[in-house]
C-alpha cells in the first residue's frame, strides 16, 4: 500500500512522516528526491535553463534554487512550467521507489499532491492541515524569510481539487490537539 502524507507548507507534514519513520515506516520524501533526481539530470537540468534561464544554474552545475524560487513563486506561469519539467520525473522515481520496497505499506511525503498527479498513485491520503496563520508563523521562523515571500509561497501551492482522492484521513496540526493520537487513528482504520 502507497500513502500520501500531504500538505502545504508549514502544515507539518514533516513531523508525521518523522513519526511515521520513528515507527519503522519507508518514507519517499519528494523535496529531497527531487533536489537529488534534478542535481544527477542534466536533461532536466537542461530543461530548466532553456525555459527558466541560465541564471537558474549554479557555477558548480547544480540548480540554484533560491534563485528558480524568486522566478516561480512570483510568477504562476513559471511555476507551472517548472512543474511540467519535473513531476513526470519523480512520478517515475516513486514508482521505482515503490518496487524496490519489502514492506506492506509505504508513504510518500508530498506537498503538491493533485499538482503533481501523485494522488493517482497512492492508496489512500493523509492530509495535514493548519490555519495560514499558524503556517506563516512556523515557515517565518524554519526559514528566517518574511510575511509576503511566506504567503507567495502559500498561494503557489493552492490548487482547486476536482476530484479529491476517494480515501482522505485528515490531522489538525493546530498547536492545540495532539497529532500523535489523530495518527494512530489513521493507521488503525487502514489496518497498517
Amino acid at each position: 500500500m502507497l500513502i500520501a502524507i500531504s500538505g502545504g507548507i508549514g502544515s507539518g507534514k514533516s513531523i508525521v512522516a518523522r513519526m511515521l519513520v520513528a515507527m519503522g515506516y519507508d518514507i519517499y520524501d519528494c523535496d529531497s528526491r527531487a533536489r537529488r533526481l534534478i542535481d544527477e539530470n542534466t536533461s532536466i537540468k537542461k530543461a530548466i535553463s532553456d525555459n527558466l534561464g541560465a541564471c537558474c544554474i549554479a557555477g558548480d552545475g547544480r540548480l540554484d534554487r533560491k534563485v528558480v524560487g524568486d522566478i516561480v513563486f512570483n510568477n504562476p506561469d513559471k511555476l507551472a512550467l517548472l512543474n511540467s519539467i519535473t513531476h513526470a520525473a519523480i512520478r517515475e522515481d516513486i514508482a521505482l521507489w515503490h518496487k524496490k520496497q519489502s514492506e506492506k505499506t509505504v508513504f510518500v511525503e508530498t506537498a503538491i499532491l493533485y499538482q503533481s498527479e501523485i494522488d493517482r498513485m497512492v492508496d489512500a491520503v493523509i492530509d495535514v492541515t493548519a490555519s495560514v496563520d499558524i503556517r506563516t508563523k512556523r515557515v517565518m521562523q524554519r526559514n528566517d524569510i518574511g510575511y509576503d515571500e511566506v504567503i507567495r509561497r502559500i498561494n503557489a501551492q493552492n490548487y482547486i481539487i476536482d476530484r479529491p482522492h476517494p480515501k482522505v484521513y485528515t490531522i489538525k496540526n493546530d498547536d492545540l490537539k495532539a497529532v500523535t493520537p489523530q495518527l494512530l487513528s489513521i493507521l488503525h482504520e487502514l489496518n497498517v
